[in-house]
């Protein structure tokens, strides 16, 4: 059984945009301040997708 993760990280937004990986961190740390988080919290793929509009589907081809 493979695991599968339930975040994404600032290299996973750099292979899915083609973007630095510098944005992948400030990207995150938008998608945190919409969603009200606290620094130190995860983004989930869900509200990644929600936010940048990508079907999860394609996000989760990226992922796993």
């Amino acid at each position: 059984m493979s695991k599968k993760r339930c975040v994404i990280y600032p290299k996973d937004v750099q292979i899915i945009t083609g973007r630095s990986e510098r944005y992948g961190h400030s990207l995150l740390g938008k998608i945190k301040v919409v969603n009200g988080k606290e620094p130190y919290q995860f983004v989930t793929l869900h509200e990644f997708a929600e936010f940048s509009g990508i079907p999860i589907s394609q996000i989760e081809s990226y992922i796993y």
